[in-house]
């Protein structure tokens, strides 16, 4: 299975919409799209640190592996 992206589960707990995300982080609708599908091949740190700053939350918390 590899690594589980657990963005969407991140955003209803703090009731935000991903558009509202995208916004904040500056990134477009599309390319969340494809990182909370699980489909991104690769997310840069400057993209990761600032989800985790507007959702205020840890990287372990969008990210889990699983064999």
């Amino acid at each position: 299975m590899g690594i589980v992206v657990n963005l969407d589960i991140m955003l209803t707990k703090r009731k935000m919409k991903s558009k509202e995300l995208a916004k904040a982080i500056g990134i477009t609708e599309a390319n969340l799209s494809i990182l909370k599908s699980g489909k991104a091949k690769a997310i840069r740190f400057s993209t990761l640190e600032a989800i985790c700053t507007v959702l205020d939350c840890q990287p372990a918390d969008l990210l889990t592996y699983k064999p």
